[in-house]
C-alpha cells in the first residue's frame, strides 16, 4: 500500500466546508485531547482555531522542549545545476525561461565543499533542477563522493528516483533525502505541471517511500504554500508525515511548508498564506505530530524565524543561495529569492542569545555505515 491510497480516502472530502463548520467548541474539545486524530488536526488548521493560537503556541512549545530540548540543527543547501526539463510556472529553473544555466564540475563541487564546510557545517543539503539525461546518477554519485570527504550527512533534494537509484546514491553516502510534492491536490499538480518528467504525480508522491525501503536514514516532506487551499495541503503534508514514520519507524521522518517567494519570473499564488496562519500550521503540526522534525528555511526573514523559534522548529538552513556556483563571479538565476540572509556565524550566535543550541554535526554516517559493515562481517 502506498500513501496514494490514503489520498483517495478523502478525494470526496470537501475540506473548505469542513473548516468551516469547526466551532469554538470543537477547537476546545480536541485541546483536550492527548492524542489527535486526523480531523481533529484539521479542525486546528480552521478559523475557528485562530483565537486559540496563543494556547496552541504554548503547548507546541512544551511538545517541542520535551522531545527536541533546545536543539536547532543546523545545515546548507547547495546548488549543483539548475538545468531543467520541467514547466513550473512558479519556479526560476522552469525549461521555459531563458535564464543563465550552470552546472558545476566535479572540481567546482570539491570548491563549494570545502568554502561551506570552511563555516563549520556538516550538515549539506544537495539541490538540482530535474535533468536526469544529464545530472544523472553517474554524475550524483561523483558530487557525493567529494561531498562524502567534507561532510558527515549529505542529504539530496533532487528529482525522484527509482528504489535502485535511491540505494545506489545512499550507497555512496547520501543519508537524507527532501522532497516536497509541491501540491498535494492532484488536478491542480497536473494543471502545473503540463510539460516535463515531473508531470507524473504518481511517480513523486511515492519517491519517499522508495527511499525509505532503500533504507535510508531521514526523509523530509512537504508541500510548497500558495499553490491550492493552504489547510488542505498541510494536512496532506503532515499526513504523509505521520504515514512514513508509522510504516517506517526507523526513519527519521521531518515535515517542511515553504511558502512561495518571489523569483525571476511572475507567477501569482492563487492563495495567500500570512505570518499568523502560518504560525497556526506550524503549531498544530507539532501537536499532531510530536516527535517529526520541523524545517523552517530562508524563505522565511530572519525576524520571523527568531520568532517561531520556541513554537516546534527543530531544523534551518543557514548561509544559504540559491543560485548554482555561488562563489562565480557570474551567479547564475537564483531559484527563488532568499528573506533570512545570516552568515551561519551569525545564525549561530543569534540562536545562543535566545537559549537555543545551534548543532553543526549531530550526524556522521560514515561512522554508522562502518559500524553497520563490521556488524555484518561480525556475523
Amino acid at each position: 500500500m502506498s500513501f496514494y491510497e490514503e489520498l483517495k480516502l478523502y478525494r470526496e472530502f470537501d475540506f473548505q466546508a469542513y473548516c468551516s463548520s469547526v466551532t469554538e467548541q470543537k477547537v476546545r474539545t480536541v485541546l483536550d485531547k492527548r492524542k489527535l486524530t486526523p480531523l481533529d488536526f484539521l479542525a486546528l488548521l480552521s478559523d475557528s482555531a485562530s483565537p486559540f493560537l496563543e494556547e496552541v503556541a504554548c503547548r507546541a512549545r512544551d511538545i517541542t522542549r520535551r522531545n527536541f530540548g533546545n536543539v536547532i540543527f543546523l545545515f546548507t543547501p547547495l546548488y549543483v545545476s539548475n538545468l531543467c526539463e520541467n514547466v513550473c510556472p512558479y519556479c526560476s529553473f522552469s525549461v521555459e525561461n531563458k535564464i543563465s544555466r550552470k552546472h558545476l564540475s566535479l572540481d567546482e563541487i570539491r570548491i563549494e565543499a570545502r568554502r561551506i564546510s570552511e563555516t563549520g557545517i556538516r550538515h549539506i543539503l544537495v539541490l538540482t533542477g530535474e535533468a536526469p539525461g544529464l545530472v544523472d546518477i553517474h554524475y550524483l554519485s561523483g558530487c557525493v563522493k567529494i561531498l562524502e570527504e567534507y561532510f558527515s550527512s549529505i542529504a539530496i533534494e533532487i528529482y525522484p528516483l527509482t528504489e535502485a537509484g535511491y540505494r545506489e546514491l545512499i550507497g555512496c553516502g547520501v543519508d537524507a533525502l527532501t522532497i516536497y510534492q509541491e501540491t498535494y491536490e492532484e488536478p491542480v499538480y497536473k494543471k502545473l505541471h503540463s510539460g516535463g518528467p515531473k508531470g507524473d504525480y504518481r511517480f513523486r508522491l511515492d519517491a519517499p517511500e522508495r527511499a525509505c525501503l532503500s533504507d535510508i536514514r531521514s526523509v523530509t516532506v512537504g508541500a510548497l504554500l500558495g499553490l491550492a487551499y493552504p489547510q488542505t495541503e498541510v494536512f496532506f503534508s503532515a499526513l504523509h508525515a505521520f504515514y512514513l514514520q508509522t510504516k517506517y519507524p526507523a526513519v527519521e521522518v521531518a515535515l517542511s511548508f515553504p511558502r512561495l517567494r518571489p523569483f525571476s519570473q511572475d507567477f501569482q499564488a492563487d492563495y495567500n498564506v500570512d505570518d499568523k496562519r502560518f504560525v497556526q500550521f506550524l503549531v498544530a503540526s507539532r501537536i499532531f505530530l510530536n516527535t517529526v522534525g520541523i524545517t523552517i528555511s530562508t524563505r522565511e526573514s530572519a525576524i520571523f524565524r527568531d520568532a517561531v523559534l520556541p513554537m516546534g522548529p527543530t531544523k534551518m538552513s543557514a548561509g544559504v543561495s540559491t543560485s548554482v556556483g555561488c562563489n562565480d563571479a557570474e551567479e547564475s538565476v537564483a531559484q527563488f529569492e532568499i528573506a533570512d540572509q545570516r552568515s551561519v556565524d551569525q545564525l549561530k550566535q543569534d540562536l545562543l542569545s535566545f537559549g537555543f543550541q545551534p548543532v553543526m554535526h549531530d550526524w556522521n554516517y560514515r561512522y554508522t555505515r562502518g559500524q553497520k559493515a563490521e556488524g555484518r562481517r561480525q556475523i
